[in-house]
Order: C-alpha cells, then structure tokens, then sequence
C-alpha cells in the first residue's frame, strides 16, 4: 500500500463508528475520503464538517458504489454483519484492483466464511474490530466516541499480504488505539460474547426487569456504569447475538452459574464464605488491569 497520504479512502456507513473512523482518517490527512450511506442528511453534515469530501447514497436503486469503488484505494466497511455482507456481493466486481478492505464487525466467524467464498483474489480483505464506540449512536453523536488507548482486534487472514497487515496496523495505531489483538475469527467470537455481547445482555436484562424510571434518583454510579450500554442499537445487537448464540448462550450460562452461587452465599448468610469470594473476585480484576499491554 501506498502512503495514506496518497490514498483515496471509502467509508460505507458514517453511523456512530463510521463517522468516528472517517474523522479519525481525516486527520491523517488523506488525498480523500469518500463516504457512502443511506442517509442523505449524515451526507451533507458530513460534508460540512468538512469530514468527507465526497458523499453518496447506499440506497438499494443507487449506482452510486460502481462509480466510487474503482477509486477507492483502501476501504472501510462500517455497516451492520448482513448489510456488510449483502455490499459485498453486489459490488465484488466494482472494487479497485488490488485494494485493501476492512471491516468493524462484531461477530467474525460468519464473515470470514462468507468472505472467503466471494472475494476477489486482486483484493486484501483484513477482517478488524474496534473495540470503541458511545451509548448514543448515529453520525450527530461520532465525535464523542474516543479510539485513545482503546483496543483493536484484527482476524487476518491466511491469504493477507504482510505488508497490508503491517500498513493497517500502522493506521490503526495512528487512529489512536494503543494495543491491537491478532487472533483467529473463532477465538474472536468467544473472547467477544463475554467482553461485550453478555455485558450488553446484562445491561439489558437489569433494565428490563425495572419498570421504575425515576430509580436514578438512587443511584449513585454502579446502576449508571453497569446501564450505560443498555441504550443500545437494538436491530445491530439482535444481530449480534442470534449470530453469534452458541457462544453468547454458552456465557449467560456461565454467569447464571455464578450468579446462582452469590444468591446461595447469600441466601445462607454465609457472611464468610462470601466474603472470600468477593475478594477472590477483586484479586481477579486487579490482575486483568496489571497484565503486560504489547503492541
């Protein structure tokens, strides 16, 4: 890959992350951005932010990515997993010789076996996850989302040239992340359905079962940081979990164990045993913020 400087860069979808990916790239101050998305409106604040300098619509009956494509020397694809999925088989054929794709989604495991039967063998597809984002979505709240020190998770493919896998990371960590994860697409999924897919169940779930609003008037931290999440993107995180349930279903049921373990402590009033659990518990998380961070 050319320098980024030198490059023409596609960003399909300018949600919450895509918008956030575009003004990340933009102050890398490449030779362009051009964005594609559904919503004529994100376009043209887009443009007047002065975060794209060309936007085009992603409707159905839009030609707009055959004419953009070809142009598009690395590509950013920030749509949901079977939006993503459906963009690339309709406009496989569109993409400029020899560029480089990646993604943000969620779930890997499907893409990547979906990826790999369609993609064009001129082209490097970097599968990636940033692991960033904001309680409110939408391109109006993109500006809020911060990539500095956050994690990044790439599943390279066997195929990827060494130096796109190099290039890309140089990017990300330009963009602000400070430790980025190789892994495979399998590990991804599991590691993911804990770290993020079962907080987002949880967050839900302790919302759910509230029907109290003014309940925030006790709060005094706990309920807001364990809830931030839960003012979630309910279609892309439905997505999410019926994409990735074997995993998902498997870590409720981990946690419903331990949860039933507490409830049992406390049911008991085995005020001892529950307090070297809830050490054990500290001793714990003390030692995931202690681990050696490497890029």
């Amino acid at each position: 890959m050319k320098p980024i400087e030198e490059c023409s860069i596609a960003v399909a979808g300018l949600g919450l992350m895509g918008g956030a990916i575009a003004r990340a790239l933009k102050a890398l101050k490449p030779e362009r951005i051009i964005a594609l998305d559904m919503d004529g409106e994100t376009i043209m604040a887009a443009l007047g932010e002065g975060i794209i300098d060309e936007g085009y619509s992603l409707a159905a009956e839009t030609e707009a990515p055959g004419t953009v494509l070809p142009r598009a020397d690395f590509v950013y694809l920030c749509l949901n997993p079977s939006t993503m999925l459906r963009f690339l088989e309709r406009w496989m054929p569109a993409f400029k010789n020899g560029a480089l794709i990646t993604d943000i989604a969620g779930i890997k495991g499907n893409i990547v076996t979906a990826v790999e039967k369609t993609l064009r063998r001129d082209l490097d597809f970097i599968p990636g996850h940033p692991m960033a984002g904001a309680e409110k979505g939408g391109f109006e709240n993109s500006g809020l989302v911060n990539f500095r020190g956050k994690n990044y998770i790439i599943t390279p493919l066997a195929q990827n040239r060494r130096e796109n896998l190099s290039w890309l990371k140089n990017i990300i960590h330009r963009m602000g992340f400070g430790r980025i994860t190789e892994t495979t697409a399998e590990e991804h999924d599991r590691k993911i359905a804990f770290t993020s897919q079962l907080c987002h169940v949880i967050a839900g779930a302790l919302i759910d079962c509230e029907e109290d609003t003014a309940i925030t008037r006790f709060g005094g931290g706990s309920f807001e940081d364990l809830t931030r999440i839960a003012m979630l993107n309910a279609p892309m995180w439905t997505e999410l979990f019926i994409e990735n349930k074997t995993e998902l279903l498997r870590r409720i049921e981990q946690f419903e164990g331990s949860l039933d373990a507490f409830k049992a402590l406390i049911n008991a009033g085995d005020a001892r045993a529950l307090e070297e659990r809830l050490s054990a518990v500290r001793e714990r998380r003390v030692s995931m913020n202690t681990k050696e961070i490497v890029r």
